[in-house]
């Protein structure tokens, strides 16, 4: 399942790749042509179910596409099944869980009760909202899924259209609260039922007569061509009225505008604008509007390898990949987006700048506590299911570097600066004035002993480097010349610590002779240019001893060094920044070739996991990823620029 939704983006925003300079502010390219024979529109591939596949407890991430309302989000099969909801938030307890383990920890599915003899699928242009067509011996149906932007309560709408002749369908709805666990009371009313438990509640409208068997809600009931058959299920809390009625052709006909007036105008008509509009679209998915967090997936512990432990939750607002994020938008063109995730920060950060903690909630929580759900089998048996993420107790430097260039890209985009900003950005200049000499977890969040990561160092410099910029080109007030010192230290110390000259590469910490791919983000934020001999050696070195099948791995498995077993895939977003590296050097086709089995890699809806298993081909890890469609369009913007990334570094 290797292709592109039906139709290519007709609004896709314009971008540049994601460039931190040192010396020089980031080039603005011209908006590029349109080129309508590269855009890459490709015809749909036909997916053919077994009834055994569609009764498995466990599909291929491939298998999903997300829905979402910027609060929440859902994972719908391309069995018709939604195996993935919380509910009303991102990092909510989840009241269908079958991802997780099978039916009976919840789940919602709307299919033929025949054999489904193939399916396809997209997202109407420029939206949110999935299409599934799912076709039998007695016809064919479509499934028209979207969550409507959220006004009072939090919905899940799904509408079966009949397209030819006429099908039996059924409906199966198995809500289990807390992620699987507790079975709810249902009550029937004349407009449809109630099911609550504790503090949550659903209430479900529908047409069609239900009944209830094995503590299950099911339907029977035929479609027809031209017929429209809706299904509303709306969550509220329990001790509050139920929602009003809604309709669903209503919702749907809004839920439209407002993600096509969301995308715009085409601003990025490059080569590839239908992945990047995807791409874009997927981490607008993942923002909380309410406050403006970006959250890292919309999932728990799906597991880097089938059957092992590395099973994190992704459903929180990491400093770095939200400033990842927040690069997208920038250069998109979606200032709003970028001004409330500043605002998220401030009220997120608040406080003494030496306790500041790589992850928060979506509204700015702290306390994140890790825990482990052990009636859930796990994702194809892939146990531990953990909720809440202990790395937020983890020292990683490199935030600070992420965040200042965060503000420093805000600037540059016309995002005006205020007292409020500043100030939190020269207290976290003056925390780690005092501390990046000190090792730590790194970007990898490893579980074992500190290090000083060489990455880490780096972005340290950046940190320094972005408070100084901001002074000299911004007109703001700081130590400046204390800030050179240490940033010249910083760098100093890097080239001789972080660098080994009998192999002639960087190394993972200092000390080690170890690689890692997040070597490759020096010449990307400028700590050293890409024509540096260092530079260069580095990047072949990690193409020789980190590449699985031409994509790339994080580091290699060691645990003494990340303290847990080995075993993972290739890591998507490291891939991407080869690909930066590449065009980078002026080794623009090599580039182009590894960008193009990137984009193969995506599902048929057009969306990445964090990992990817070269020998399997399938994805692995927390799905959709932020951090992997971030680097999807900065790719797509270094390799669809006229002047090359190299190039207007000089001319900068």
């Amino acid at each position: 399942m290797r292709t592109s939704p039906w139709s290519s983006s007709r609004c896709a925003p314009a971008i540049t790749a994601r460039r931190r300079e040192a010396g020089a502010d980031r080039h603005r390219p011209a908006v590029l042509a349109a080129n309508a024979e590269s855009t890459r529109a490709r015809r749909p591939r036909w997916i053919r179910l077994s009834a055994v596949e569609t009764r498995a407890a466990s599909k291929p991430l491939e298998a999903y596409a997300l829905i979402g309302d910027t609060h929440s989000a859902a994972l719908v099969a391309n069995d018709g099944s939604i195996d993935w909801l919380c509910m009303p938030r991102f990092d909510s307890a989840a009241c269908f869980s079958a991802l997780l383990g099978d039916a009976r920890h919840g789940r919602w599915r709307i299919a033929p009760s025949t054999e489904i003899r193939g399916v396809r699928r997209r997202y109407r242009p420029g939206t949110l909202i999935l299409e599934t067509e799912l076709h039998t011996d007695d016809g064919a149906v479509r499934l028209v899924d979207h969550m409507p932007l959220r006004q009072h309560h939090p919905r899940v709408v799904r509408i079966v259209e009949g397209i030819r002749g006429r099908v039996p369908m059924h409906m199966e709805l198995v809500i289990r609260y807390d992620y699987g666990s507790i079975v709810p009371w249902v009550t029937r009313h004349d407009s449809g039922l109630n099911a609550v438990a504790g503090p949550d509640a659903l209430w479900m409208w529908t047409e069609v007569p239900m009944r209830g068997e094995d503590l299950t809600t099911v339907a029977d009931f035929h479609v027809t061509e031209g017929q429209r058959v809706p299904f509303v299920l709306a969550w509220h809390p329990s001790h509050t009225p139920a929602p009003v009625v809604s309709d669903a052709d209503a919702s749907l006909a809004e839920t439209e505008a407002w993600w096509q007036r969301w995308c715009g105008e085409p601003r990025y008509d490059g080569e590839w604008s239908e992945a990047v509009q995807r791409s874009l679209i997927t981490l607008k998915a993942l923002t909380y509007r309410p406050t403006g967090g970006i959250v890292a997936a919309p999932t728990t512990s799906l597991p880097e390898r089938i059957g092992g432990v590395r099973n994190w939750d992704y459903r929180y607002c990491w400093l770095r990949d939200a400033t990842f994020t927040l690069y997208a938008f920038l250069l998109a063109g979606y200032t709003e987006e970028a001004a409330a995730w500043r605002d998220w920060l401030l009220r997120a950060v608040a406080g003494d700048p030496a306790r500041l903690q790589i992850m928060y909630g979506p509204a700015g929580e702290r306390r994140l506590p890790e825990m482990v759900l052990d009636w859930l089998p796990g994702y194809e048996g892939s146990r531990p299911v953990r909720i809440g993420n202990a790395a937020v107790l983890q020292r990683q430097l490199d935030v600070y570097g992420e965040v200042l260039d965060a503000t420093h890209q805000a600037r540059r985009n016309g995002i005006r600066p205020d007292a409020a900003s500043w100030a939190l950005e020269t207290a976290l200049v003056d925390s780690l004035q005092s501390c990046w000499q000190e090792p730590d977890e790194g970007i990898w969040e490893i579980r074992a002993q500190r290090q000083h990561f060489t990455h880490s160092k780096v972005m340290a410099w950046v940190a320094f480097d972005r408070a100084i910029k901001a002074v000299e080109r911004f007109h703001m007030t700081g130590p400046v010349e204390r800030w050179k010192r240490t940033r010249a230290d910083i760098h100093a110390e890097v080239c001789a610590r972080g660098y080994d000259p009998s192999r002639q590469t960087f190394t993972q910490f200092y000390g080690s002779t170890a690689l890692d791919a997040s070597l490759l983000m020096m010449p990307l934020v400028g700590f050293l240019p890409p024509e540096d001999p260092r530079v260069r050696s580095t990047i072949d070195a990690i193409m020789r001893e980190l590449c699985v099948d031409g994509l790339v791995r994080r580091y290699t498995d060691d645990a003494a060094v990340d303290g847990l077993p080995p075993g993972e895939g290739v890591f998507l977003a490291c891939t991407f920044w080869l690909v930066d590296n590449l065009a980078l050097t002026g080794r623009r086709e090599e580039a182009r070739r590894l960008f193009e089995r990137l984009l193969a890699i995506r599902n048929d809806v057009g969306l990445l996991a964090e990992q990817y298993d070269p020998a399997a081909h399938r994805l692995l890890g927390n799905f959709p990823q932020a951090f992997s469609h971030v680097a999807l369009v900065n790719s797509a913007c270094n390799l669809s620029r006229e002047v090359g990334p190299a190039h207007a570094r000089k001319a900068t």
